[in-house]
């Protein structure tokens, strides 16, 4: 595993630790997804190219 790798990991923990629930996660992806989709749109769809 590389270091930004393991960086990630940690902070993913981390947030896990916070919201062990992932309630909070739900809520974040409700009020992002418009501003995420417009970002995608502004882009090109260079932000969902590496999710397919």
């Amino acid at each position: 595993m590389g270091p930004s790798a393991c960086a990630m990991k940690c902070v993913y923990m981390a947030v896990m630790s916070l919201d062990p629930t992932g309630q909070g996660r739900k809520r974040w992806v409700i009020r992002w997804k418009g501003a995420l989709n417009a970002f995608d749109v502004a882009f090109d769809g260079r932000l969902t190219a590496g999710r397919k």
